[in-house]
């Protein structure tokens, strides 16, 4: 059956089918972004019209294993070229859009565990391919996801899969920037400071099944220690005294990776959060200040690896990342002050600069088409 697949994968009809194929996943996935952005909002108490009533419910699962689930399995089924490959976010793109439509929680559960089992395989055999540091912590990061699939299908609370899902997108994050920076001869401090990070944040989610309190707290200590490492030994130390794009990626990975720091202090000093402000801010600092900074750094990277469009970089990239982290700081400073309308409007921000960052991209693959012999050639930050 996968020889048939990837044979059919070769053919010319494939060929000229799979553009369209692209551009119809990209639609789905910004589809799926925005009815993330639009179920956060609902959820802050911004009334806004909706396809269903649960929809200000389902803001956390839309983001991680809709949309991030299937531009990660994607981004890795293009890597290994395998047909079999593509089912794993074919699966998870399903479940989102079940969420968004008001399908049973149950499928959407389903589906998504079930794309989130053939991304553990897509990085078994990478693995096996290519045993090194970063392969098994995305393969980690893999099996963490389908954990936390599992507590959700499974009807556990939703704050121990997040805590799971984070530990999926921080894994998958840091086995990237291990990959980018691969050529670098890394003292042994660093990979032991590295492996204690992993083996915290690990033995935390496993104890957060258990006892949710010690286990929120052990992975706030390897939060932190994993921000903190970043900021040490991360390539993009190097990258920063480069202009143009090598930089704007390393003031994202830098920036975001002080978010974790962030978020691992809150975990740390909150123990077992299940809502409120301060678990607002746990999952934000986490979710949009980590994990979207590195999204902005990375996205003219994965973009024409994942569309085969070009992207132009531009200096108005820095205005959403500038807005994010300034709009992040007053939606965690409401929270934590308990004023309720500065948080409400820091969520407002977050997604102005969410998307704002989101259009200048699709400016920059207008002009990168229009202008081909004048783009920045991005294959690596290093």
């Amino acid at each position: 059956m996968k020889r048939a697949i990837d044979g059919a994968l070769s053919q010319p009809w494939t060929s000229r089918l799979m553009p369209v194929v692209r551009i119809a996943l990209a639609v789905g996935v910004v589809s799926l972004l925005i009815g993330g952005i639009w179920s956060g909002l609902m959820r802050m108490g911004w009334v806004l019209p909706t396809l269903h009533g649960q929809l200000a419910l389902l803001h956390g699962p839309l983001f991680v294993c809709g949309m991030l689930g299937t531009v990660i399995g994607l981004e890795r089924a293009v890597a290994l070229g395998r047909g079999w490959a593509f089912v794993g976010p074919g699966l998870t793109f399903i479940g989102g859009i079940a969420m968004l439509i008001g399908a049973p929680v149950s499928l959407a559960a389903l589906l998504v565990t079930g794309g989130s089992l053939v991304l553990l395989a897509i990085f078994g055999l990478i693995a096996q391919r290519q045993p090194a540091r970063f392969t098994v912590t995305m393969a980690l990061g893999a099996t963490v996801w389908l954990g936390g699939n599992l507590f959700w299908l499974a009807g556990r609370p939703l704050a121990l899969a997040s805590l799971w899902w984070a530990g999926f997108l921080i894994l998958t994050i840091l086995g990237e920037r291990l990959e980018l920076g691969r050529l670098r001869n890394l003292p042994s401090q660093a990979l032991w400071w590295f492996a204690a990070g992993i083996g915290a944040l690990l033995s935390g989610l496993i104890l957060a099944g258990i006892a949710m309190d010690a286990g929120m707290r052990v992975a706030g200590a390897g939060f932190l220690a994993l921000g903190a490492w970043l900021l040490q030994y991360d390539v993009a130390r190097r990258t920063l005294r480069r202009p143009g794009l090598p930089r704007f990626s390393a003031v994202c990975i830098l920036s975001g990776s002080g978010w974790l720091i962030i978020g691992g202090m809150i975990a740390l000093i909150s123990g077992a959060l299940y809502a409120g402000p301060r678990y607002d801010a746990l999952l934000h600092a986490l979710f949009v200040g980590f994990v979207f900074a590195m999204i902005f750094g990375h996205a003219p990277i994965i973009i024409p690896a994942l569309l085969n469009l070009p992207v132009r970089f531009g200096v108005w990239s820095y205005v959403p990342l500038v807005l994010l982290h300034l709009s992040l700081l007053m939606r965690i400073g409401g929270d934590l002050a308990g004023l309720g309308d500065v948080r409400r409007w820091g969520g407002m921000l977050n997604a102005t600069a969410i998307m704002l960052f989101l259009g200048l991209t699709a400016l920059s693959v207008w002009q990168g088409r229009q202008t081909p012999s004048r783009l920045n050639r991005v294959g690596s930050t290093e």
